[in-house]
């Protein structure tokens, strides 16, 4: 293929297609630790050696390799208990986080 040294929306859009490149810039291993926190670990706490084991990852690549595009784009956090998936995250792949449904824990409407 031959162009003329300009890179068009469409041929970045096709090459982000081919290398299976999702609309946030997710690959297939930023969707498969996600997954791995939503679906294995109940969307988190869960410890990074427990979840570089469930990945077959060494705990490095997934300190310094998958969770920071991650967590700079507010799909996980990083806490004392471990690394939780956000509700950003749950979006993503069209699922509701358990327990957000939007009302507040003191919320003051009158339910009767």
């Amino acid at each position: 293929m031959k162009g003329d040294g300009k890179i068009s929306r469409e041929m970045a859009v096709a090459a982000m297609g081919m290398l299976k490149v999702d609309d946030a810039g997710f690959d297939a291993q930023d969707r498969r630790l996600l997954r791995t926190i939503i679906e294995t670990f109940d969307g988190g706490p869960v410890g990074v050696d427990s979840l570089a084991a469930a990945l077959s990852e060494e705990r490095g690549t997934v300190e310094d390799v998958l969770e920071p595009f991650l967590i700079q784009q507010g799909y996980i956090t990083r806490t004392a208990r471990g690394r939780m998936a956000t509700a950003r995250a749950y979006r993503h792949f069209g699922l509701e986080k358990p327990g957000s449904n939007g009302g507040d824990l003191f919320d003051s409407r009158n339910d009767s």
